[in-house]
């Protein structure tokens, strides 16, 4: 069953399918669920629309699985790369570190007039990134991404490595 899983064209589906019902659920989240994101969110959403982008060139190259070793690699640092963003967004949920500028945005009393103070407000962010917006058993959206990220990489890696072997045989 795994090793079916991990052919070509199928793990490529996967990936595609995967990474589409994770940014969709972040978009049902936001537009119907009403939770805003914060800027580290809508980064986080980023290494999933590149991988559909990937899965897709990827789907259009099927006979070619020198080609899709390759994609799978890019596929899994992008996984990485968003791993790196969701553990660094844990880690400001849970006042490990500070976040970004974006994340608190401007500290209100550093405007000098009302004007300055009405840009402060209209460019703050929709959300902060130290408030957790939606846990489930105290893990937050971010920890979960941050799992899925990890195990979506973990996949890719396997893929690739999988049709890897096949290519050589």
């Amino acid at each position: 069953m795994m090793s079916a899983l991990l052919r070509a064209r199928t793990s490529t589906l996967f990936l595609l399918i995967a990474s589409a019902a994770i940014l969709g659920t972040a978009f049902v989240s936001q537009y119907v669920g009403g939770l805003d994101p914060c800027i580290l969110c809508l980064y986080q959403r980023i290494p999933y629309a590149t991988t559909i982008a990937l899965a897709i060139i990827g789907l259009s190259m099927s006979d070619n699985i020198q080609m899709i070793r390759i994609i799978h690699g890019m596929a899994a640092a992008v996984f990485l790369v968003g791993a790196g963003i969701a553990a660094y967004h844990v880690g400001v949920e849970q006042t490990w570190w500070a976040g970004t500028a974006e994340c608190t945005g401007t500290a209100a009393g550093s405007a000098q007039t009302v004007d300055e103070l009405r840009s402060q407000i209209m460019a703050a962010p929709g959300a902060r990134c130290d408030e957790m917006a939606w846990s489930l058993f105290g893990i937050s959206m971010s920890g979960y991404n941050l799992l899925a990220s990890l195990a979506l990489a973990g996949y890719a890696v396997m893929a690739s490595w999988k049709n890897l072997q096949q290519d050589t045989s």
